[in-house]
């Protein structure tokens, strides 16, 4: 009974044909879960997804009234999305130091700001798109635009602070950066749209999320050496469609209900291998990323790392439970600090190496000048 309940909502993807109905494979795969009706994912069932940003949530429960919506509007009491697209900048500014030097705080501090504001623009434009598919589903139908606390106006309006208070980012960057991050918006506006005709929108995520990796390097270094900025960007897009396939598998069955598509969906039960694909390419792109730009051991250590993780992420990944799903996307910020820090370590190391090389030239030089004078 409880399978049926849960089957009488999936009402889109059904067809009747004949006085029968015939399944799509995703559904079939959907209603073979031994858990459906009893556990979270039945969609007459309330679900509560665990959050994980305690103090984030709270802060916003303490602002004023009016101002809550729309600093839930841009999600600003789930910053996991922030940090994810903060850290790929993060690397890509660290990766431009100059050798034995710490990243520059102003740009890091600039690009954070940025990230707050392009990632609430992005959650903006997505809940703008998808207001009539966020009623249908309960999880998201307390959204404000969904739940009606913002009109489609107000939203444009909030929409357009944020890209004017975003473009002043831009502008405190040179004219190639500004040229570059203005070429992202068209991936802004439109990847909220994907899931509607491709099994790939988590591809379409990775492209606008990880431009930042592009961004950070040409904003300290004047433009892109694209040796280092393409497999860095690479991996970036690589490690979304990991940590956001994870993601879709918390809605998979809202996503199957209302119509609408996802790399969870796509994989089904060989989402492992999948992700385990991505992973291996993720750190094949970041090892060519480091030999590019003369990385040391700090680095490479730091790549091991990212990689020990990820593989224990996908081995103890259950797709069945919203829970564990929700975690294992929320570890991801760890993964991007791993890196971070290998980065800054490892960029710390080039100048022991490079004084290492000019104390021997320095000792012979000294040598050749003695033992000239003593002839």
């Amino acid at each position: 009974m409880a399978a049926l309940r849960c089957l009488s909502r999936l009402r889109r993807p059904l067809r009747a044909q004949g006085g029968s109905l015939r399944f799509s494979p995703a559904t079939l795969w959907i209603l073979s879960d031994p858990n459906i009706g009893h556990g979270p994912f039945c969609p007459s069932k309330s679900r509560a997804r665990p959050t994980g940003t305690l103090s984030a949530a709270a802060l916003v429960r303490a602002a004023p009234g009016p101002i809550q919506p729309y600093l839930r509007l841009m999600r600003l009491d789930k910053p996991i999305g922030t940090w994810l697209l903060y850290l790929p900048c993060t690397w890509s500014i660290a990766l431009a130091a100059e050798p034995g030097c710490l990243p520059a705080w102003d740009m890091l501090l600039l690009f954070g700001t940025g990230a707050v504001l392009m990632r609430g623009a992005g959650c903006t434009i997505n809940d703008m798109w998808d207001r009539d598919y966020d009623k249908k589903v309960e999880r998201t139908a307390s959204r404000p635009l969904a739940a009606g606390e913002i009109s489609s106006f107000h939203s444009l309006v909030f929409l357009g602070g944020q890209l004017s208070l975003a473009l002043c980012v831009l502008l405190c960057l040179n004219y190639y950066s500004i040229a570059l991050g203005a070429a992202s918006l068209s991936l802004v506006v439109t990847y909220p749209l994907m899931k509607r005709v491709t099994y790939w929108p988590q591809l379409f995520l990775g492209l606008t999320f990880n431009w930042g990796a592009l961004l950070g390097w040409s904003a300290i270094q004047g433009s892109c050496n694209w040796s280092v900025c393409l497999p860095l960007y690479f991996s970036g897009i690589l490690w979304t469609l990991t940590y956001d396939t994870i993601y879709a598998h918390q809605d998979r069955r809202d996503d199957l209900a209302i119509g609408v598509k996802s790399t969870a969906l796509r994989f089904r039960e060989n989402t492992k291998q999948w992700l385990s694909g991505f992973s291996t390419m993720m750190l094949l792109g970041l090892t060519v990323t480091g030999m590019n730009c003369d990385q040391t051991f700090p680095y490479y250590a730091a790549v091991t790392a990212v990689g020990f993780h990820l593989a224990r992420q996908i081995y103890t990944l259950d797709i069945h439970s919203p829970e564990d799903c929700w975690k294992k996307f929320s570890s991801n910020r760890t993964v991007g600090l791993l890196l971070f820090i290998g980065i800054v370590f490892g960029n710390l190391q080039k100048t022991k190496n490079t004084e290492d090389v000019k104390k021997p030239l320095a000792s012979s030089s000294k040598k050749m000048n003695t033992d000239a004078q003593e002839k």
